[in-house]
């Protein structure tokens, strides 16, 4: 994998939806004010299908992916025109749909901003019926208000532990004993013996990273922030779980506690000092693209359960693609939708070899079933993870991941409340029960009550 590391990082900061939209969300959580547009299919032939759409797509190295997967639509649509834009979407998307104006007949944008904008898009709902079953229920979840889908899934960005093979080897810990997070816990604990420099596990140091990450452990429990209601959930025996490792870990002082991929992280990691990091399958960059001494040593595997026997991963953001409701030629752009996500050789030509990324994109995986075959691998085994077969680990992991809820619009806001007194547990300036009551009262105050 070979692509401009600004670009990446740009792409991952966008795509996590760093730009809080929530004060553009024209309703709240729970269902549009006016009833959506209901999108159909259209029925003629690919050869006799005709006109033009306009795409909008992030800038950067996934840019030229999707333009590329865009060509051989082309093929199969030969008299479709496909306009593909590099678009500021978090600036730009949610003023456009509450205008209206000049809008574009289809876009990529982050699960975490659909559900807030779903009066302003087409109900997708018949058209995602027949891949319905198909689908990881997660990405259908975070899709779907008042029991309509309004986004065409795209990727699905499952939870892994990665891990210095090389150190536990040498501590004597076997990666795959690490059922739990308990397990992890003892596993840290084992290497800080042996090496007391270390600190094992690494705890995000910016507060919106550490809320994502917070969710995807949530997720893994079956719960989220609200549930499809709009119902604040924090105050739960899960969150106290997640809450109450990390005050385990930090009390032993088992944590690293630094901001993704920073110089101070890669350094850090580098060096030995962190061991664990519990995070999304996007992680894979750190290895192919910014470790120098360690390159080689790092390997992914399943997220420990919360319980024994409970789900191994979690889904830690992700994208899917919305029709406005406004669009001039919505059924053009259901059919490339379609064909990227559900079609071969749509899908193939995303995640497969290509001028970006030779080895296949391997920082996300389908969140469509046929695309999940083990066996047939969309990219391939990667050096910087010593010729690890990341596909089979990423694939078995996607295949645990729960349901979720429509996550509320205005989740990025809640970072003010939430992700910063997770960097106070981190730090010991809170404990859990501090951590959930102070943001719980500010979220209901603040946010939802305002809604």
């Amino acid at each position: 994998m070979s692509t401009p590391l600004m670009n990446r990082r740009g792409f991952l900061k966008g795509a996590l939806g760093v730009a809080a939209a929530g004060s553009l969300a024209a309703c709240a959580p729970g269902g549009p004010s006016t009833q959506p547009s209901k999108l159909a299919a259209p029925t003629a032939s690919a050869s006799s299908v005709k006109g033009e759409i306009t795409i909008w797509n992030r800038s950067g190295d996934l840019f030229k992916v999707f333009d590329a997967a865009i060509a051989k639509f082309r093929e199969a649509y030969p008299n479709v025109t496909v306009n593909h834009q590099a678009v500021d979407i978090d600036a730009k998307l949610a003023n456009t749909l509450i205008s209206g104006t000049d809008v574009p007949d289809g876009s990529f944008w982050d699960d975490a901003k659909i559900g807030g904008q779903a009066e302003h898009l087409y109900d997708l709902t018949d058209l995602i019926a027949p891949y319905r079953e198909q689908t990881a229920p997660y990405k259908l979840s975070v899709n779907t208000v008042d029991g309509k889908i309004y986004g065409v899934p795209w990727d699905l960005d499952p939870g892994l532990l990665w891990y210095r093979e090389d150190i536990l080897e040498s501590a004597g810990v076997d990666p795959a004993g690490l059922a739990t997070y308990d397990d992890l816990l003892a596993a840290a604990r084992t290497v800080k013996e042996k090496d007391p420099t270390t600190r094992p596990i690494h705890m995000e140091k910016t507060p919106f990273l550490s809320q994502l990450w917070l969710e995807m452990l949530a997720n893994q429990q079956g719960t989220s922030l609200t549930d499809a209601q709009g119902k604040l959930r924090l105050d739960s025996e899960e969150y106290r779980r997640i809450f109450g490792w990390i005050q385990n870990a930090v009390k032993d002082d088992l944590v690293t506690h630094a901001p993704y991929l920073e110089a101070a992280d890669v350094k850090t990691l580098d060096s030995g000092q962190q061991v664990f990091v519990p995070w999304a399958i996007w992680w894979s960059f750190a290895p192919q693209q910014l470790l120098k001494a360690t390159k080689g040593k790092w390997r992914a595997a399943p997220l420990p359960a919360w319980t024994p026997g409970g789900a191994r991963s979690g889904a830690m953001g992700g994208s899917s693609f919305v029709i406005p409701a406004k669009a001039k030629n919505p059924e053009l752009a259901w059919l490339l939708y379609e064909f990227l996500c559900f079609k071969e050789p749509g899908y193939t030509a995303v995640y497969g070899p290509n001028d970006v990324y030779p080895g296949g994109l391997s920082t996300s995986v389908p969140s469509f079933s046929p695309a999940l075959d083990p066996a047939k691998p969309l990219f391939q085994p990667i050096e910087a993870l010593g010729g690890q077969d990341l596909w089979k680990v990423a694939v078995e992991a996607a295949g645990t991941i729960p349901a979720a809820a429509p996550i509320p619009w205005w989740w990025a806001q809640s970072v003010d409340y939430l992700g910063n007194n997770v960097q106070r547990l981190i730090e010991g300036k809170m404990t859990p029960d501090q951590v959930i009551s102070e943001s719980a009262e500010k979220i209901q105050r603040n946010l939802i009550d305002r809604s």
